[in-house]
């Protein structure tokens, strides 16, 4: 965990214990993958709503991007549940830049972020 947080330090340009200045966005822009068909879609999610995506539920809880900068890299706070299956598949954020830095772990679906939607 540390080492993730060290990585995401220096691509913000940033310390560990300095401060990121972002700003949020009203949603976010994500793609999906079934790994089965190799069907991918891209998912246009307001910051507090859900989303089906086959199996999976979406919820963005948050989208944030660097100060005046809003096509520059976006991070993304998911909640993902899978129907018919206890628990989160995935909780925490996701960075555009750096998907394999904190990926959703599942056999038959990939969803990362793309960008933050300002308007």
């Amino acid at each position: 965990m540390m080492l993730r947080l060290a990585v995401l330090c220096m691509m913000l340009g940033t310390s560990v214990s300095g401060q990121v200045r972002t700003e949020s966005a009203s949603g976010a822009v994500l793609r999906g993958l079934d790994k089965f068909n190799g069907a991918v879609v891209d998912i246009e999610l307001p910051t507090g709503r859900t989303v089906k995506f086959e199996r999976l539920n979406i919820t963005l809880t948050e989208c944030r991007y660097p100060v005046g900068n809003p096509s520059g890299n976006a991070f993304a706070g998911l909640q993902i549940t899978e129907t018919g299956r206890t628990g989160a598949v995935f909780s925490g954020w996701m960075v555009a830049a750096s998907p394999a830095l904190n990926p959703m772990e599942h056999a038959r679906y990939d969803v990362w972020v793309l960008r933050c939607i300002t308007s």
